[in-house]
């Protein structure tokens, strides 16, 4: 009986596509043991955006929380993630930083480590892979999956050996972050890469998007997938993995063997419902089929920024024209894929077209860097006419020969003497005091309440003497708390 391994995404990018990062460390750590406990092969913690919202938003200390969830669990792997060329923003970012960032992911606890490139540019991610591996850890190299016409089996074939052979990673996953993955597309690409992997394992790594992701995991695992990456409902579904509990009782059915504690998997389930319910956030719901999304491939969380952009300035109406013209730029600029940063910069070329009613009059910057290979080498070429008018109209003091990055590392250690590396991190990629503002609201929370919300009101407010007064009014319900006036001393 072959065994199916699965990979937890709850904790990453199950938040990530529902809750929009906004998953706190407390959340976490009040079922890491449980999640510890289920038979999992490894549980995905953390990429570049976690990083953004904990420094920006929540203003917790992302690299406490990576030592905080790995002191609590102990015995399953636990995975970190670089995007090439870049931290936690858009900029590309010396190289060396890169590898100092991939060396605190290991030195802080995460025993697997894996890298991608959006345009599979083998060059951008082979440093920091041979750089993990040498520090010790298991490593993943990912291909970025697109739907288009240079996004063949055979671009698959080769990158996938090239890869192995430069790299000797331990394991290879197709990352299908649009759900673009179809039944039929599987039936030929996983024998395809199984072939020349030898006997490396390959994870499979889809959403539900498309609402075609389950039968995607089923249908790999039959054609050779060794591991698929799921979340626990009601994480799960809608823009996340499809659910832990359905795939593993259809691949038990199927006759496969999978090591993983339902009724853990429940009570965690339940956990985070309940956590979902007091904080107002949305449980995972399947998505019908739509054709449509295979022409524009936009992710749903960038469908949701559109909304908002386009009824700001009134153009609600508009939001159909700008993902059609998603779909036409993609085959502009030589089929990227719909994955940040590239998914970033041709939505926000799309909105520009549209609201300017002229295409390519308005170009950011980032979209000519694209156009000039400052993001790597391009898969297609841009359209000549297209490129003419990127040329002419972008920024021009953007040099038109990608220049690398300085070195970084010796500088900022400079800067920053008697900090750590960890901080001095973070210190690059946020300007400002953004990273003041987070370590001035103290000590992290690790222990989530459930509770009456004006009981949790009350303590939190309890927690802040230095406080004068508390007004809080909703309809016709007014709260007035004032300090007690303290008597005069003689």
């Amino acid at each position: 009986m072959r065994e199916i391994r699965i990979m937890d995404q709850t904790l990453r990018d199950a938040h990530q596509c529902l809750w929009a990062s906004r998953m706190t460390t407390a959340m976490m750590l009040s079922v890491a043991e449980k999640m510890d406990s289920m038979g999992f092969d490894g549980i995905d913690l953390i990429g570049g955006s976690h990083f953004d919202v904990c420094v920006r938003y929540l203003k917790e200390n992302p690299w406490e929380r990576i030592r905080l969830m790995c002191g609590k669990v102990t015995r399953t792997p636990m995975y970190g993630m670089v995007r090439s060329r870049h931290l936690t923003g858009f900029d590309i970012v010396p190289n060396d930083l890169l590898l100092l960032w991939t060396e605190r992911l290991i030195a802080n606890g995460l025993k697997r480590f894996r890298a991608f490139d959006a345009l599979n540019d083998l060059d951008a991610i082979v440093p920091l892979l041979l750089h993990a591996k040498q520090l010790g850890a298991y490593t993943i190299g990912a291909l970025a999956y697109g739907h288009s016409p240079v996004h063949t089996d055979e671009h698959y074939i080769q990158k996938t050996r090239e890869l192995i052979e430069r790299t000797h990673v331990d394991a290879v996953m197709l990352k299908d972050a649009g759900g673009l993955l179809t039944p039929d597309r599987i039936r030929t690409l996983v024998p395809a890469l199984k072939k020349v992997m030898g006997g490396l394992p390959l994870e499979l790594h889809s959403h539900c998007l498309t609402g075609l992701a389950p039968l995607v995991y089923l249908e790999g695992a039959r054609l050779g997938a060794d591991q698929l990456h799921t979340s626990i409902a009601p994480l799960a579904n809608g823009a996340a993995q499809p659910a832990t509990q359905t795939i593993v009782r259809n691949l038990r059915d199927m006759g496969y063997a999978v090591n993983v504690n339902d009724r853990l998997v429940d009570e965690v389930g339940d956990h985070f419902r309940k956590v979902a319910v007091q904080e107002g956030k949305p449980l995972g719901v399947p998505m019908e089929y739509d054709a449509f999304h295979f022409e524009h491939q936009v992710p749903g969380g960038m469908q949701s920024h559109f909304k908002g952009q386009l009824a700001q300035a009134g153009l609600s109406h508009k939001l159909d024209e700008v993902l059609h013209e998603c779909a036409r730029i993609r085959g502009e600029l030589g089929w990227p894929i719909m994955i940040t940063p590239l998914s970033q910069l041709v939505g926000t070329q799309a909105v520009f077209n549209v609201v300017h009613g002229e295409r390519y009059r308005v170009i950011p910057d980032e979209v000519k860097k694209y156009v000039l290979g400052y993001y790597g080498a391009l898969l297609a070429p841009v359209e000549p006419n297209v490129l003419d008018r990127i040329l002419a109209n972008g920024s021009q003091s953007i040099p038109s020969t990608p220049i690398p990055p300085e070195p970084a590392v010796p500088a900022l250690r400079r800067k920053y003497p008697n900090m750590s590396d960890e901080e001095r991190l973070l210190r690059y990629s946020y300007a400002g005091t953004q990273v003041d503002e987070m370590l001035a609201a103290g000590r992290m929370q690790t222990e989530y309440r459930f509770g009456n919300p004006v009981s949790r009101l009350i303590q939190e407010i309890a927690k802040r003497p230095k406080l004068a007064r508390v007004y809080i009014q909703k309809k016709d319900l007014l709260l007035d708390l004032r300090k007690k006036p303290q008597p005069a001393v003689d």
